[in-house]
């Protein structure tokens, strides 16, 4: 009997999350030079992070002898102003993903289960199985989320709803508008997690205000991050806006100095740069369009994506994944999210496009 037996079945049970392969191992793997790598597998900001943000790293570099502010004060003031929200109502966390293992610990365990659709966030179950609790995964519709099916799915011992808008790794939209109509179907003591890493990238008819349906709609919870538009992904800094009882359970069971200093101060100087947050995103619609119509001349069938990177079908997602990365571009394979036929492509810029858009016409053959 090893140490490890004892652990329980519900851990032992768990497949590990799978990253996007680094620019450094395939460099390795391959015997490439980095330099001439590239990575459109995570869904990262091209542009990196804003000059604000790198100046407030600058800054937050020369006290690293101390603790972090383990309440956030600075931050939090900043996102009070900026969405006109209670401190009592955020929580912070080191990346969104952090935000999601909070929420789960606070309100999962074993006897209940949470509510996830399929080809959703891989991160959703791994949660909801680390805390021992049931996973209940409702069928995708056209690749996205059921709100009808998911409703109806809510069991009487389902505590939390997972809700991804825009959807990773399938790019689906959901109009905020069936969003709210869902909110007032969910009972009250289930709490819905909405994930919105991608929000930043939603164009203006697609907007939606879900932060103002936390007072009518007490268990709901946003969540959002600053590794995607705001380019922090290396420094890992998510938030939650929630109602003040949800938000207190969470904080009671967050770790006491979860995020770094620097990521502080950068998230702080990045949420005041819209300039930058405008930049990325035009950025964005214009690879949107400059990768969508390269698979369209290439016979290829994408999902239309309201986030920063496109899925897209070829048959041998495997083969072609691997031909990919022979030539030295890193993209992601999404067979663990139940597509096998499919790979996912982050949004770079013009010239990194272009070169996987040369490696996936000579990878095709």
């Amino acid at each position: 009997m090893s140490v490890a037996s004892h652990a329980p079945d519900h851990i032992r049970a768990i497949t590990p999350y799978q990253p996007g392969k680094p620019i450094s191992e395939l460099a390795r793997e391959m015997g490439i030079a980095e330099a001439s790598i590239v990575k459109l597998a995570s869904n990262e900001n091209p542009l990196g992070m804003s000059a604000r943000a790198r100046d407030a790293v600058r800054i937050a570099l020369a006290d690293l002898a101390r603790y972090p502010d383990g309440g956030a004060f600075s931050l939090k003031a900043a996102l009070c102003a900026r969405f006109g929200v209670k401190a009592e109502q955020l929580v912070i966390g080191n990346g969104s993903n952090d935000i999601l293992e909070i929420a789960s610990l606070a309100f999962l365990g074993p006897g209940r289960s949470a509510v996830y659709a399929q080809h959703a966030f891989a991160v959703y179950p791994l949660a909801t199985q680390a805390r021992g609790a049931r996973g209940i995964e409702v069928p995708a519709k056209h690749f996205g989320h059921d709100l009808d099916a998911m409703a109806a799915a809510i069991a009487p011992d389902t505590r939390i709803v997972f809700i991804a808008n825009p959807n990773n790794p399938t790019g689906t939209f959901i109009p905020g508008s069936e969003i709210e109509a869902f909110l007032a179907k969910v009972p009250q003591d289930v709490l819905v997690v909405l994930d919105e890493a991608y929000t930043e990238y939603l164009s203006a008819e697609q907007r939606y205000d879900a932060i103002a349906w936390v007072e009518r709609f007490p268990n709901l919870l946003v969540s959002r991050t600053f590794s995607k538009a705001y380019g922090l992904a290396g420094l890992r800094v998510g938030y939650a806006i929630a109602h003040p009882e949800v938000a207190d359970l969470m904080n009671r069971v967050r770790q006491p100095f979860n995020v770094s200093s620097v990521a502080l101060a950068a998230a702080e100087a990045a949420l005041a740069d819209d300039e930058f947050l405008a930049q990325s995103a035009e950025l964005n619609r214009r690879g949107m369009v400059q990768l969508t119509e390269a698979f369209g001349a290439l016979g290829l069938e994408w999902i239309p994506s309201a986030g920063n990177f496109v899925t897209f079908k070829v048959g041998d997602a495997a083969g072609v994944n691997r031909a990919l990365l022979q030539q030295g571009v890193i993209v992601r394979p999404i067979a663990g999210y139940g597509m096998p036929h499919w790979l996912r492509v982050s949004i770079g810029l013009p010239e990194e496009n272009e070169r996987f858009i040369a490696a996936l016409r000579r990878a095709l053959g």
